[in-house]
């Protein structure tokens, strides 16, 4: 639109790359991980035409912002605008989320996040902030934002593709299920690699391990033991090691049974999700699988959950999560916002997700009774550090 703007942009920041162009007919070769409409779609002639055009730059992994006003707000800023506070602008499209998602659906994209921001657009020292980062991220009151923002990836990919996989399997007193963690792994993708990683035990569980590399020696079999504490450790160490295109988690417990692994691998590769987390709390569970006490705080952190990361999210606790390594690196790199604080490293996944803006899909199984050994976990101990890593997610995505 502005020409002389975008010269006075390239001088100002030679490093990057500003164009003028007509977005309904983009003449540009490349491809992007992140597209963002900020504030233009109410201008634009022909929505659907720009959402089209955009395909044309994605590829499978892409991200699409984009940022809306609110039409709660229509009447406040048009007021605005007659006694002088705000700039007046061109008359505009109101497009509900509804409506967003509906053009994105037409142009072969899926929204799969919505959340809304800033209730008290004028500055007020003190008050703005605590207004806009507290009460406007608060149920219900929310609905009242000014800003809308919808998250969209492409609807169909390409033709599904064959990932290598490595399989991360904590193990801590589990020598009885080392074994049959490999004798019913289900044969997927193009490579499997199982890494076993043993920390701490008071039974025989390292030497079983090595016991069972030698016995399968025609599978890709890694081991090795952390020296740090926790699943989180054991999860990080594993993940560190792997070398497969696909990242996963299992429970050297097998309450998550091994077959169920493939279901998984098939969510990711066929682009139904960037990270899939499994959920316990679905279908019935056998009996003595889970104690009342747990199934409670499970549900009470999933109700917690599907509100800080603005997406459904059943079960966090689920030992089972799958993301993609190239994801998972970029994970890594942005690990520093929350900070390693995971002894579990279920959070870091999940929040490392939300972070990067991945679409999280809860994927249901059947949750078993162990058949060896007693778990691990200290419900109240352990119950109250999960409180306090939601309290501290909660201030770092909500309420700052």
């Amino acid at each position: 639109l502005s020409p002389a703007m975008i010269r006075e942009a390239n001088q100002k920041h030679p490093d990057l790359d500003f164009r003028v162009m007509n977005a309904e007919n983009l003449s540009i070769d490349e491809k992007y991980d992140v597209i963002v409409l900020s504030n233009v779609v109410g201008y634009l002639d022909n929505v659907l035409n720009v959402l089209n055009s955009l395909r044309k730059i994605c590829h499978d992994n892409t991200k699409i912002i984009i940022n809306t006003y609110n039409y709660f707000w229509e009447p406040f800023l048009n007021f605005a605008e007659i006694i002088g506070i705000k700039k007046k602008s061109p008359r505009q499209n109101w497009l509900s989320k509804t409506d967003i998602t509906n053009l994105l659906f037409i142009a072969g994209f899926e929204s799969y996040r919505y959340t809304r921001r800033v209730l008290l657009p004028m500055y007020i020292p003190l008050v703005s902030s605590f207004i806009n980062n507290f009460i406007g991220r608060l149920p219900i009151i929310n609905n009242l934002c000014l800003n809308q923002f919808v998250f969209a990836r492409l609807l169909e990919k390409e033709e599904k593709k064959h990932y290598s996989v490595s399989i991360v399997i904590p193990a801590r007193n589990e020598q009885g299920n080392i074994e049959d963690a490999i004798i019913r792994m289900p044969e997927f993708g193009s490579r499997q690699e199982i890494i076993f990683i043993e920390g701490g035990s008071k039974d025989d569980t390292w030497k079983r391990i090595q016991e069972i590399k030698e016995k399968y020696s025609e599978k890709e079999i890694r081991i090795d033991q952390q020296k740090g504490k926790g699943k989180g450790d054991a999860v990080r160490l594993g993940f560190d090691i792997a070398t497969g295109d696909i990242l996963m988690i299992l429970d050297a417990d097998l309450t998550v049974p091994p077959e169920d692994l493939k279901l998984f691998y098939e969510a990711l590769a066929s682009g139904k999700g960037d990270f899939i987390n499994g959920s316990r709390l679905v279908y019935p569970m056998e009996k003595g699988a889970m104690r009342f006490l747990n199934q409670l705080g499970n549900k009470f952190f999933s109700i917690m959950f599907s509100w800080m990361l603005e997406q459904p999210i059943k079960d966090t606790l689920c030992g089972t999560k799958v993301i993609f390594k190239q994801d998972y690196l970029k994970l890594l790199k942005n690990r520093s916002f929350f900070g390693d604080f995971d002894p579990f490293g279920d959070f870091d996944l999940i929040f490392g997700a939300y972070k990067l803006n991945l679409k999280i899909i809860d994927l249901p199984i059947r949750y078993r009774e162990r058949e060896y050994g007693t778990t691990n976990i200290s419900r109240f101990s352990h119950g109250f550090l999960l409180l306090k890593m939601v309290a501290y997610a909660a201030r770092k995505i909500k309420f700052r």
